[in-house]
């Protein structure tokens, strides 16, 4: 009939079909924030291992710590305060990439690399003045392997804050809708400060009882 239009089988196809244009430019999920948790699961069962071979050998000795291997509380205490306040402060910074305030996030992740230095060599001094070393018996072979095995986490954590700083150079790299770095680096460091609060329950609190 005159006037009527009869669809083609081929257009008819080409309409029903998706468009690859549309499906080539769809975004797909972020992963990388669970990829951390996974990885973090997977340290905590390593430290888990640690802490647990720890009480078997403290219940075990007749005493505890060994003679001449007697632990001071004071540095650690203010390494203790430090790191966890450090937690407070990073935390200041993801606030600060969610009100797009790149500035103020580098001024909260600057201070937190600083206080995780300062951690480190707070630790490094407490190594250099113990008076014993890793072989002296089972509780200083812990000792050194437990908050060595930290400390190379802080550092990973004080590496991870630096690189975020160094991304943050650039102009837009960071804002309050792209801050998936900055919250990484932020849960790492949380991850770092809860097993150090751990280790000094058990190294240094539960060792003056």
């Amino acid at each position: 009939m005159q006037g009527s239009t009869v669809d083609h089988p081929q257009t008819l196809l080409n309409s029903t079909a998706p468009n690859p244009v549309s499906t080539h430019h769809e975004e797909h999920p972020d992963y990388r924030v669970l990829g951390l948790l996974v990885f973090l699961i997977s340290e905590s069962l390593m430290f888990g291992g640690l802490f647990a071979s720890y009480l078997i050998y403290r219940g075990g000795a007749a005493t505890w710590p060994p003679e001449g291997t007697e632990v001071e509380l004071l540095l650690p205490t203010i390494n203790t305060i430090i790191l966890v306040s450090s937690s407070f402060v990073i935390h200041n910074g993801d606030k600060a990439i969610k009100q797009n305030d790149v500035s103020r996030m580098r001024l909260w992740y600057v201070a937190t690399a600083i206080m995780g230095i300062i951690f480190l060599g707070g630790q490094a001094y407490e190594y250099l003045t113990l008076g014993y070393g890793l072989t002296e018996n089972v509780f200083s072979n812990c000792f050194y392997l437990m908050t060595g095995f930290h400390g190379l986490h802080v550092t990973v954590g004080v590496l991870l804050i630096l690189g975020v700083l160094w991304r943050s150079r650039r102009d837009g790299h960071y804002s309050d809708t792209k801050h998936v770095g900055i919250e990484m680096a932020e849960i790492y460091w949380h991850f770092v400060d809860i097993i150090w609060i751990i280790l000094f329950a058990l190294l240094y609190i539960l060792t003056m009882f």
